[in-house]
């Protein structure tokens, strides 16, 4: 099962990478990015799929949604200029400590 959790993660990554190309796209009217956008949620759709099969919806999801939602929110504050506040990092250190703990709760499977 520890690969299940092995796939989430990396769809987590690549959920942030479609997220960021999105924004990058304008709305869809960039090639590149457009491709590149439809490419990382082809495959972090895929792989989150795939993790599904050996783990419960709710931690996996949850997992999932957060590392995506964490990592575009630092990936926009490093990359994109968009503001940086101790908030935000306080906000972000909070999901991924749910994440953590979402991950640690037993989440047995099928």
């Amino acid at each position: 099962m520890a690969w299940a959790w092995l796939l989430v993660v990396v769809a987590g990554l690549l959920e942030t990478g479609f997220a960021v190309c999105l924004k990058l796209s304008h709305g869809l009217t960039r090639l590149f990015p457009t491709i590149a956008f439809a490419a990382f949620a082809l495959a972090s759709f895929g792989l989150l799929t795939l993790a599904l099969r050996k783990l419960d919806v709710g931690p996996a999801y949850a997992v999932w949604t957060g590392l995506g939602a964490a990592g575009t929110a630092v990936y926009g504050m490093v990359f994109l200029g968009d503001v940086v506040s101790t908030l935000k990092i306080v906000s972000i250190t909070l999901v991924i400590v749910g994440v953590v703990g979402l991950q640690l709760s037993g989440s047995g499977g099928h």
